[in-house]
């Protein structure tokens, strides 16, 4: 199948390959027949209306639910066969993942860079503070931020390993709109200088229109339609993605015979 090899990272493929996955839950299929690719420095944008598929796909990308048909490959790596090798260059974060309040800032990075196994974890930790404008919360309590200051402090914990893939499911969902576009303009300029793969789930079209490079429209378990935000919905005689994305929830039939 595409993208093969024993080995990881260097050769040019994509970060994420998906090969007509599929999830069952007794009669329902969840995911049917998924495949898709995200590419070194991409941003894809996986939308949908609630129970599309979306966070059954994330699962499955995580290693938290096993896929009943199909195939995963990270970095070049099969989920289903290299695992651990496979999971060490991915991370996550969203906004309804909070990380332990009681601790500080720096004891969250520390612990995760621990169980990551991060090398030179404290100058890792201190580059991350710096990058992502936390310094001056290094010792305050992760539970007294604020919504952005805990979002940006999430996102420096799916930084810590270097991910080469990094999956982020509704990050700015709690955010204003002023601390959303920052936060958005710093992963992208994050995923494009380290060649780092970003699926993107979000209700917020105009965000999704901002930062990703590729949409991919999910209904009923499968991929619909697949573009770039900002010519896609013309492609298809809508005048806005989110006039768009509203078709997709109420008559994906209709595009389906476009």
């Amino acid at each position: 199948m595409p993208g093969e090899r024993s080995g990881g990272g260097g050769d040019g493929g994509p970060v994420l390959a998906v090969d007509d996955l599929r999830k069952a839950f007794g009669a329902t299929r969840a995911v049917d027949g998924v495949s898709f690719r995200v590419a070194p420095g991409e941003l894809v944008g996986l939308l949908g209306p609630n129970g599309a598929g979306k966070t059954t796909t994330i699962n499955m990308v995580l290693g938290v639910l096993a896929p009943t048909s199909g195939a995963i490959r990270i970095d070049g790596l099969d989920l289903a066969r290299h695992r651990c090798e496979a999971l060490q260059r991915t991370n996550f974060a969203a906004v309804y993942a909070p990380l332990p309040g009681n601790l500080t800032v720096a004891q969250n990075l520390r612990v995760f860079g621990l169980m990551y196994g991060v090398c030179d974890l404290s100058a890792r930790v201190d580059a991350l503070l710096a990058e992502l404008d936390l310094v001056r919360f290094r010792d305050v309590k992760t539970g007294v931020l604020s919504s952005g200051e805990q979002t940006r402090v999430s996102l420096a914990k799916a930084m810590l390993n270097r991910p080469r893939l990094l999956l982020l499911d509704e990050p700015t969902a709690s955010l204003d709109p002023a601390t959303a576009r920052d936060l958005r303009r710093r992963i992208r300029e994050i995923a494009l200088r380290d060649a780092q793969g970003v699926l993107w789930t979000s209700h917020n079209m105009h965000e999704v229109e901002e930062v990703c490079d590729r949409v991919l429209f999910l209904s009923h378990g499968r991929i619909l339609l697949e573009g770039d935000p900002r010519t896609l919905p013309g492609e298809h005689g809508r005048a806005s993605l989110e006039d768009l994305f509203i078709t997709v929830a109420r008559e994906p039939l209709a595009l389906e015979r476009a």
